[in-house]
C-alpha cells in the first residue's frame, strides 16, 4: 500500500532545513554576534583610556568625550543584542509554525505503527523544546563562542603572560563543558525514557479512570505511578546535580581566573611591564572571553534537551513519506478486491492475519464473523489502511490504495472503529470530519442515513452541540450512532464497520440495518465485523475468520448452515414455567 510513496532516505531532512532562508539567517546572526562581541570590548577599552589617558592628563574634556563615546557604543551594543534575541525568538516561532503540523501528522500516524500515545506526543513536545531553546540564552552562548579568540587576542596584546593565563582558563572551562557532555548524555536519555513511561502510565490511568474509580483501585494505580515518577525524578536529579556542580565549579574558576588576571597584572605593573589601566582592561576582557563557556555550561541541560529533540525530529522528518505526484483517480464505484493480504501487529510484529483474499462488487455487503482474537478487527484496519500491509494489495476498482492521495482516498471510505472516540468539537463537525466548508445538507443526510437525526436535534444546541473531550457528553450508544453518521458522510463507496451495534439498543440496530441497506442500494460496499447476529441482517455474504485465515466465504445462507459454531448467537429465551394446577 505504500509502494508508490518515496522516502527521502538519501536526502536527510532536518528541522532547520524546513525553514526557507534559514542559512542566511544563521550567517546574519553569526556576523551580528561578531559585531556584538567587538562592541563588548568597549568596557575594556574605556577602562584602558580612563586610567592611561584621562587620569594621567587630568583632562575633563577627554573624560567626557570618552564617556559619551562609551555610552553610545554600549547603547548600540544593547540594540544589537536585543535585536539578536528577538530574531532568535521569531526564528523559534517560525520553526514551530513549520514543524508543529508535521509533528502532529507524525503524532497521528505513530499509533498505527505500534507506538503509545505518550511516545507519539513526544514529537509535539520536541517542537516546543526547540522553540523554547531558541528563545533562551543557549543559542546566544553558542553564537558567542566562536568569537572568544577575539578577547584572547586583546588580552594577549596587553601582555602575553595575561593572554596565556586567560587561554589556560578558557581551556579548563572547555574541558568542563566536554565533561558535562559525557556525564549527562546517558543520564539525560534515561531521564527522557522515564518521562515517557510516566506519561504513558498517566495516559493509561486517564483512559481507565471510570473503572479505577468504580472498583476502588485508585490507590494502587497512584502507587504504581508514584514508583515510575520516583525513578524519573531520581534520574532528573542526577542530571541536574552534574550540571549544577559543573556550573558552580565553572563560576568559581571564572572568579579565580579574574582575580589571577588582576594579580598577575599588578605584578607586571609593579615591574613596569604593564600600565595600571591595562590591569582593569585585561580583567574585564578575560571575564568576557570566558562568559560564553560559563553560560554554555549553565545552559547545558537545555542544550542537551534541544539537541536530542533536534535529532529525533530530524529522524522523523527523514522517515516521513513524501508523496510522489499522483494522477487523480475517478471515484470508485465498481469493486473491492483483497488480494492475499498479510497484516501484523505494529507493536510486536506478530502476524495476525495472512493470505486473506476475497472480492466484493458494488451493492454487496459482507459480514465477517469468527471467534474473538481471530483477526477480524485487524482485517478491518488493513482494509482501510490504518495498519500497513506486510504483503498483498487492497484494490478499489483495480487501483491499489497506494495509488491514491490519502486525503482523496479518505473521501471514499467510511470507517467505524471498534472503540469509538469522537473529537472535541460539535456534533456537526464530527459528522463532516472537520470539513470547514461542509454542506449542511450533507451533514443532515449522513445523520438521517444513520438514523440519528432525531437524537441530535433533541440535544440542547442540536448539530452545534459541543461534545467535549472524547465525546463523553453522549452515551456510548449515541457516540456509536454519531460515528456511524461520520462513516456515512458524503456517501463513501467502501464502508467498514467494526462491531457497529455493540452499544446499540433495538432502535439503533434497526437504524444500522437501514443504513447498510442504503449503502447497498446506492451501489456501495459494506464490510461488517460482527459478534451479534442482528448486525448481519442486511448482508448478503459471510466471511469466517479463524486463526488469522479466511476459513470460508460465500452467500449468507450457505455459510451460516456450514459454520454454525462460528456464527454469533444470543441465548435463547427461557421457557415459561408451567402454571400450577388450580
Amino acid at each position: 500500500m505504500r509502494k508508490n510513496r518515496k522516502r527521502l532516505g538519501s536526502s536527510r531532512r532536518t528541522p532547520f532545513s524546513e525553514i526557507g532562508g534559514f542559512r542566511g539567517v544563521i550567517i546574519f546572526l553569526f556576523v551580528l554576534s561578531g559585531i556584538v562581541s567587538v562592541l563588548a570590548l568597549t568596557g575594556s577599552l574605556y577602562m584602558l583610556q580612563i586610567y592611561d589617558r584621562a587620569l594621567t592628563s587630568q583632562s575633563v574634556p577627554t573624560l567626557v568625550a570618552l564617556s559619551v563615546l562609551a555610552i553610545a557604543l554600549y547603547l548600540f551594543q544593547g540594540v544589537l543584542d536585543v535585536s539578536r534575541s528577538q530574531i532568535l525568538v521569531r526564528l523559534g516561532a517560525k520553526l514551530d509554525e513549520q514543524l508543529a503540523p508535521l509533528a502532529h501528522k507524525v503524532t497521528i500516524d505513530m499509533p498505527r505503527f505500534g507506538f503509545s500515545s505518550a511516545e507519539a506526543s513526544e514529537r509535539g513536545r520536541d517542537v516546543d523544546t526547540l522553540r523554547q531553546f531558541m528563545g533562551s540564552q543557549g543559542p546566544v552562548a553558542l553564537f558567542d563562542l566562536p568569537w572568544m579568540p577575539l578577547y584572547l587576542i586583546f588580552v594577549w596584546y596587553l601582555h602575553p603572560w595575561l593572554g596565556m593565563l586567560t587561554a589556560g582558563g578558557a581551556l579548563l572551562l572547555t574541558m568542563l563543558t566536554i565533561l558535562a557532555e559525557f556525564l549527562t548524555r546517558d543520564k539525560a536519555n534515561a531521564s527522557q525514557r522515564a518521562a515517557t513511561a510516566r506519561a504513558a502510565m498517566a495516559d493509561a490511568h486517564t483512559r481507565n479512570a471510570e473503572a479505577i474509580r468504580a472498583m476502588g483501585f485508585a490507590g494502587r494505580a497512584i502507587a504504581r505511578f508514584e514508583k515510575v515518577n520516583a525513578e524519573h525524578l531520581a534520574l532528573q536529579a542526577k542530571t541536574s546535580d552534574v550540571v549544577g556542580t559543573l556550573s558552580g565549579l565553572s563560576r568559581v574558576l571564572r572568579m579565580i581566573l579574574q582575580s589571577a588576571v588582576i594579580g598577575l597584572g599588578a605584578y607586571l605593573t609593579i615591574n613596569g611591564m604593564l600600565t595600571p589601566g591595562s590591569i582593569i582592561a585585561a580583567s574585564v576582557a578575560a571575564a568576557r572571553a570566558l562568559a560564553p563557556i560559563d553560560l554554555a555550561i549553565s545552559q547545558w541541560k537545555q542544550v542537551v534537551n534541544a539537541r536530542r529533540s533536534y535529532a529525533r525530529l530530524s529522524e522523523t522528518l527523514t522517515a516521513i513519506d513524501v508523496p510522489a505526484p499522483l494522477v487523480a483517480l475517478p471515484a470508485p464505484r465498481g469493486s473491492l478486491k483483497v488480494e492475499r493480504i498479510t497484516v501484523a501487529a505494529p507493536s510486536t510484529g506478530a502476524v495476525i492475519i495472512g493470505d486473506v483474499s476475497f472480492e466484493l462488487k458494488g451493492g454487496q455487503a459482507v459480514g465477517i464473523i469468527g471467534p474473538s482474537g481471530g483477526g477480524k478487527s485487524t482485517l478491518a484496519r488493513g482494509l482501510v489502511g490504518v495498519w500497513p500491509l506486510l504483503r498483498g494489495d487492497v484494490r478499489l476498482d483495480e487501483a491499489d490504495l497506494g495509488q491514491w492521495d490519502p486525503d482523496a482516498l479518505g473521501r471514499h471510505i467510511g470507517y467505524l472503529p471498534q472503540e469509538v472516540s469522537l473529537l472535541d468539537a460539535t456534533v456537526g463537525e464530527n459528522i463532516c470530519r472537520l470539513d470547514p466548508n461542509a454542506d449542511g445538507q450533507k451533514i443532515l443526510a449522513a445523520a438521517q442515513a444513520a438514523g440519528v437525526h432525531e437524537m441530535i436535534v433533541r440535544l440542547p444546541q442540536g448539530y452545534e452541540s459541543p461534545l467535549g473531550a472524547n465525546g463523553l457528553s453522549l452515551s456510548a450508544g449515541q457516540r456509536q450512532r454519531v460515528a456511524l453518521a461520520r462513516a456515512l458522510y458524503e456517501d463513501p463507496f467502501l464502508v467498514v464497520l467494526d462491531e457497529p451495534n455493540s452499544n446499540l439498543d433495538a432502535e439503533g440496530e434497526a437504524a444500522l440495518t437501514q443504513a447498510v441497506l442504503g449503502v447497498r442500494e446506492r451501489g456501495g460496499i459494506v464490510v461488517i465485523i460482527a459478534h451479534r447476529p442482528s448486525a448481519l441482517a442486511a448482508v448478503d455474504l459471510i466471511g469466517v475468520i479463524q486463526g488469522g485465515k479466511l476459513a470460508a466465504f460465500g452467500p449468507k445462507s450457505e455459510i451460516l448452515t456450514q459454520h454454525t459454531k462460528a456464527v454469533p448467537s444470543v441465548p435463547a429465551p427461557e421457557k415459561p414455567m408451567p402454571r400450577p394446577a388450580a
